[in-house]
């Protein structure tokens, strides 16, 4: 099976799988969902959506997160990894966003970036899921994933990004990628998966001998 017929069969499974993805972030706007991805990094989701309910009931907007202030950000983000820094950078970024862009999130990838702690994957999903813009932000699953699929060699992630754009229509990107993160949970995890043994792997590849052997982003 050639990198096209591999990736075609990867739509069509996932699509059967997971039909109508929903964001596993929980949120309410562009701006809880640009906390909540910031929250995410080195941590999982799930702890992200335990937390994060607590801090929207005070601050759900860019100006009630600059009051409450890192302090207060901090108080309730403390069981997530990074909390310090965090709180920093969500209120760092919440007077930003108040001052120079009218309380309203930048919807370009450029002025997302340039805010406190938003690094390019971050801007991605956001640009992806809060304004509809076609993207494919790359995390840990779907940087595994590709590697088990061979889509990509996997130096680093903007490699695997840029190798899955190319090979994937723009149409699907936004809900690929969740989909690619739900399969990697559930079936084709770290641990649970060498690339012989989920579903997907087996499908793809159904002569593969030997574990992959993935490189970390």
């Amino acid at each position: 099976m050639h990198k096209k017929e591999r990736a075609n069969e990867v739509i069509h499974f996932l699509n059967l799988l997971y039909p109508e993805p929903a964001i596993p972030l929980d949120h309410k706007d562009e701006f809880t969902l640009l906390i909540s991805v910031l929250l995410s990094a080195q941590c999982t989701d799930k702890k992200v959506n335990e937390i994060t309910p607590f801090l929207y009931k005070i601050a759900d907007s860019p100006q009630k997160m600059q009051r409450l202030g890192s302090k207060g950000i901090l108080d309730i983000i403390k069981p997530i990894g990074l909390s310090k820094k965090k709180a920093v950078y969500i209120e760092q970024l919440s007077d930003i966003i108040v001052k120079d862009f009218s309380g309203k999130v930048p919807k370009t990838y450029k002025e997302l970036e340039s805010l406190p702690g938003v690094g390019h994957k971050t801007a991605s999903v956001v640009m992806s899921q809060a304004f509809g813009y076609p993207a494919f932000p790359v995390d840990t699953h779907i940087h595994r994933l590709s590697q088990r699929w061979e889509l990509t060699s996997g130096k680093n992630v903007l490699q695997t990004e840029r190798d899955l754009k190319n090979i994937f229509p723009k149409k699907d990107w936004n809900r690929l990628h969740i989909q690619i993160i739900y399969y990697g949970r559930e079936f084709c995890s770290a641990k649970g998966c060498d690339g012989t043994i989920c579903p997907l792997c087996k499908k793809l590849f159904p002569n593969r001998k030997n574990p992959v052997i993935c490189k970390k982003a």
